[in-house]
């Protein structure tokens, strides 16, 4: 594997949206995009592998997992450092990659007070969507209008606890039936 080595840390090694690697882990996500114009199969595209989206990135390649962090102004109203897309097919306790990455974020991005991600309950297998996460600290948020679970996790204390932390769209569980079970 060809990294651009930034520093390590644990399983993760930081790279660049777009490494070949890190692109072939993300085709296989449920939230990656082909789009139907062709541009992912057009050779002569050199933007053709990258899939984490505006902003500042950190993208984060392992054996067989693949994390990519991103700090963009979200339209949602979320703040924080986002978690725009995690894969694990390695032998590697999910929880334990979320830790690992955190500290690479809080490297990046050291003022940042909350961390936040979206998992799409309608896409996956499991009954308890965003487990891991909930298994590395995370808590339950939200969700968007679509339907997505919205998980946080806060890094620091915050400065004024008036303000807003959590901007969850809808308060209550869309109706598809994703009840939470409480991690244990």
């Amino acid at each position: 594997m060809t990294v651009n080595k930034l520093f390590d840390l644990g399983p993760w090694e930081a790279t660049h949206d777009g490494n070949a690697t890190a692109f072939f882990l993300q085709s296989r996500h449920y939230s990656f995009k082909p789009y139907r114009d062709g541009r992912r199969q057009d050779l002569s595209n050199p933007n053709r592998r990258l899939f984490v989206g505006p902003g500042e990135k950190l993208v984060l390649i392992g054996d067989r997992c693949l994390f990519a962090w991103r700090k963009f102004i979200d339209a949602s109203g979320q703040q924080g450092v986002n978690c725009s897309t995690f894969r694990n097919e390695s032998q590697v306790l999910s929880s334990t990659l979320i830790l690992a990455a955190e500290e690479f974020a809080r490297k990046k991005w050291p003022l940042e007070r909350r961390f936040y991600t979206y998992v799409n309950p309608r896409k996956i297998r499991s009954t308890n969507p965003g487990y891991c996460f909930l298994c590395a600290g995370w808590q339950r948020c939200g969700f968007t209008a679509e339907g997505k679970l919205i998980l946080e996790k806060l890094t620091a204390p915050a400065t004024d606890s008036s303000a807003p932390v959590c901007l969850p769209e809808h308060a209550a569980a869309p109706s598809s039936g994703s009840d939470a079970v409480p991690h244990q």
